[in-house]
This record gives C-alpha cells, sequence and structure tokens, in this order.
C-alpha cells in the first residue's frame, strides 16, 4: 500500500465516489474520474463541504480536464431488491467499468471494494484526501442534485430542490401528505411505514 502522497503521482489512477446512500428516494449515483496529472485543478474537496456554486464550478473543470469520468448508477428498484450497500457497489462498478481509459489503480471512497478487475483500495474519508475521489464525489453529487431538481419540476410538492431526497421534516411531511411516489425506495423504513 503507497501511502496517500505518492497515490498523486500514480498514471491513470481512478477515485470513485458515490452519491445518495441516505435519500429516500432516486437512484445511487457513482462517478468514477481518472485525472490528466498534466492538468491539476486546484480546489478539489469533499463535494459535501463545498457551496453548490463551487460545486458547478468544479464540475465543468473536471470535465474539460480530466483524462476520463464515467457515471453508474443502481436504480431505487435495485436499492429495494439488493440492499442500499450492495447497490451502492453495483453503481461503482458500473461507473468504474464504464472508463474509456483503463485505470492502472482503483481507490475508492469507504472502507469496501466494489467487485472489479482492476487493483483497488477503499479509503475512509479518501473524498477529502484524494483529489480523483474528490473529482468523483463532485461530479456524481452535481449530476443526483440535477436530477433531484428535475424531480421538483415534476412533483414540486415534495420540495425535492431543497432536501435533495434526504428524510428532511419537509420530506417526511410531504409524504404523510401525498404519499411516496413510484421512485420512492419502498425499503427505506419511513416510506415502508407509509405503505404498511
Amino acid at each position: 500500500m503507497l501511502d496517500l502522497e505518492q497515490y498523486t503521482t500514480v498514471e491513470k489512477l481512478a477515485g470513485c465516489d458515490e452519491v445518495g446512500r441516505g435519500p429516500l428516494v432516486g437512484d445511487v449515483v457513482a462517478a468514477a474520474v481518472i485525472l490528466d496529472l498534466s492538468k491539476p485543478i486546484a480546489g478539489l474537496a469533499d463535494s459535501k463541504k463545498l457551496t453548490e456554486k463551487k460545486r458547478d464550478y468544479l464540475y465543468q473543470c473536471i470535465m474539460e480536464k480530466a483524462l476520463c469520468v464515467s457515471v453508474g448508477r443502481a436504480s431505487h428498484l435495485e436499492i429495494d431488491q439488493l440492499n442500499i450497500l450492495h447497490a451502492s457497489m453495483l453503481a461503482m462498478q458500473r461507473s468504474i467499468e464504464g472508463l474509456s481509459v483503463q485505470p492502472s489503480m482503483v481507490l475508492v471512497d469507504g472502507n469496501r471494494c466494489p467487485n472489479i478487475e482492476y487493483p483497488c483500495e477503499a479509503i475512509i474519508k479518501g473524498d477529502a484526501k484524494v483529489a480523483a475521489i474528490s473529482a468523483a464525489s463532485i461530479v456524481a453529487k452535481v449530476i443526483r442534485d440535477a436530477e433531484m431538481k428535475a424531480l421538483h419540476q415534476q412533483y414540486p410538492e415534495y420540495g425535492f430542490d431543497r432536501h435533495k431526497g434526504y428524510p428532511t421534516k419537509e420530506h417526511m411531511a410531504a409524504l404523510k401528505q401525498y404519499g411516496p411516489l413510484s421512485m420512492h425506495r419502498k425499503s427505506f423504513k419511513p416510506v415502508k411505514v407509509l405503505l404498511d
């Protein structure tokens, strides 16, 4: 195992992260990013610690400068079928397998690796420690947030543009008032309780 400093010089190193484990609605979205060492991007950090404006700016930089970017997902139906942990691993696996450049190594955020054919290491809080994982977390979050905003256009009464599907007071109140939508995760307790 290399120390984190040495990872910054590894050619074709892919970072992978997912977003959307906690929400009650929609897909879990993963991204895999291979950064171009000759085109560094300043300001990469854990997507949750960045403002929306900064995330959107960095997303554009990543899309322009990275060697390649791939997005994978697992649907709300797959989440209900497999459970959220296995669905997250599946989304990560799909994002890594979708890369147009073969990675020399993959670093994922968290404590376990998805089932892939490349050398892989899981790094706890990796989205704050490894630039490629930070980039992946930003891409996944910008894409998932955009999907929640689109869902808000269809169902404004749920407030998806604000809580992004997380079980906030506002979301719980809307669920009780209007009932779950087809894309709500039926296996998640707050939704399950309402369906029962």
